[in-house]
């Protein structure tokens, strides 16, 4: 398609974005959905166990609730862009440039980009991913059968991670670089009552050891100051997410921690410029908000051009 002008160009395919564009062409806005990936989804990707919360579908994993979604959007009319990444982005004159050369315009920019894991940027932790270095416990609960494997994490996510894992490995350790864990009372008292898992408080992970596969993390007990090495055959890491905000920096009003700054129609502090989904939601990081932020925005948008 030729066309290089869009009432709205969407950045980001995963739940918040396939909203929007649902509600783009809903309400006939012209939109352009683009996506980095080779597929829809985002984080829907990496969510490897059951979706029981979003009203009214239920799914084995995120995957499932993608296909959902995918299915609703494929009579929509919206323009969908796959592989294609953003290098540039001028907010004032809302203008995006992709890698590959392609110039759009739109009146309303939707930034639906949402979030990544959060990485300890130790040596070792690229070099051992996927040789030791697991992405879910549900995913990847088999291969850590009778084996050893390090939860790094202290919220919700590590612990039922570690629960997960616990019914597969001989042994799992939490490891955690404080005594206070954000996790639930209920996930707590799981992993405190679970013989297979010991908790290790108050250490930090330096790297990651190991020659072909993971032998070994090097920790450091941050009261004792005591570095040593601990063995181990699998490593998960859980240690929060960051959002992929980094290239709207010094563009749009962000907390400290990157996300976002929105009003209650999801704009940003640009005119009609919009963030939706866990890029600028760290309160309430679900499906169920992504898809609302969504919808929010596109109405917002809508209300301004009649």
């Amino acid at each position: 398609m030729n066309k290089k002008d869009f009432d709205v160009i969407i950045i980001g395919g995963g739940a918040a974005g396939i909203s929007a564009a649902l509600w783009c062409d809903e309400l006939g806005l012209d939109a352009l959905l683009l996506e980095s990936a080779a597929e829809l989804g985002g984080q829907l990707l990496w969510t490897y166990n059951a979706i029981e919360n979003y009203l009214g579908v239920k799914t084995e994993n995120g995957r499932e609730m993608r296909d959902v979604f995918a299915g609703q959007i494929k009579q929509r009319n919206f323009t969908l862009k796959l592989n294609s990444k953003v290098q540039s982005v001028n907010l004032e004159n809302k203008t995006i440039k992709l890698q590959n050369g392609e110039e759009f315009q739109a009146k309303s920019i939707i930034i639906a980009t949402g979030v990544r894991r959060r990485k300890l940027n130790i040596e070792g932790e690229e070099k051992f991913r996927g040789k030791g270095i697991i992405k879910s416990g549900k995913r990847d609960g088999e291969s850590v059968k009778d084996k050893t494997i390090a939860v790094i994490g202290g919220g919700d996510a590590a612990f039922e991670n570690a629960l997960i894992l616990s019914e597969f490995a001989s042994k799992v350790s939490l490891i955690h670089r404080s005594k206070n864990f954000k996790a639930r009372s209920e996930f707590l008292m799981e992993v405190e009552n679970n013989p297979k898992i010991e908790i290790i408080t108050d250490t930090i992970v330096n790297k990651i050891i190991g020659n072909e596969f993971v032998k070994n993390i090097e920790l450091k007990n941050k009261q004792t100051k005591k570095i040593y090495n601990f063995p181990v055959n699998f490593v998960l890491f859980r240690i929060g997410v960051e959002p992929n905000t980094k290239m709207f920096q010094d563009k749009l009003e962000m907390n400290e921690r990157g996300y976002v700054n929105v009003n209650n129609i999801c704009e940003t502090s640009i005119e009609n410029i919009y963030a939706v989904g866990d890029a600028a939601n760290p309160i309430s990081p679900t499906i169920s908000s992504a898809v609302g932020t969504g919808a929010t925005a596109v109405r917002a948008i809508v209300e301004k051009l009649t």
